[in-house]
């Protein structure tokens, strides 16, 4: 059983950065692959990005890329999601989730919650105009 705490989260200036950590317990951290997933009030979860086992490959929607960057430090077990550029819309409470397979799934493939098994409580994030 894999648990995942987020945080990070809080409230930053328009135009602000701010970095989302994910610490992973359970499981063998080194063979997940790690996504972030935010949903906003009323709105449906989405898929923000997710990097491979190994950290060799990444995906993001197209509404972060160019503004976020996930990376790992497997050493920690621990999954981080940088955010620059930051918009109101940006507002959300953002998830971690993890999944143990060895292959790596297509963007489309990434952004379905089934693809992955487990999930944080997840850490609110709001962006003031």
């Amino acid at each position: 059983q894999v648990q995942l705490a987020e945080s990070g989260g809080g409230l930053v200036q328009a135009g602000g950065s701010l970095i989302l950590s994910c610490a992973a317990s359970g499981g063998t951290f080194s063979y997940n692959h790690m996504g972030w997933f935010r949903q906003a009030p009323g709105k449906a979860r989405e898929f923000v990005a997710a990097i491979s086992w190994s950290g060799g490959r990444t995906s993001y929607a197209d509404s972060v890329n160019g503004r976020c960057s996930i990376f790992r430090d497997n050493g920690k077990n621990t999954v981080y999601l940088q955010m620059n550029s930051l918009k109101p819309e940006d507002s959300a409470v953002y998830y971690c989730t993890s999944v143990s397979r060895p292959e790596w799934g297509t963007l489309r493939s990434l952004s379905a919650q089934t693809y992955w098994d487990y999930w944080g409580p997840g850490t609110q994030v709001l962006i003031s105009s």
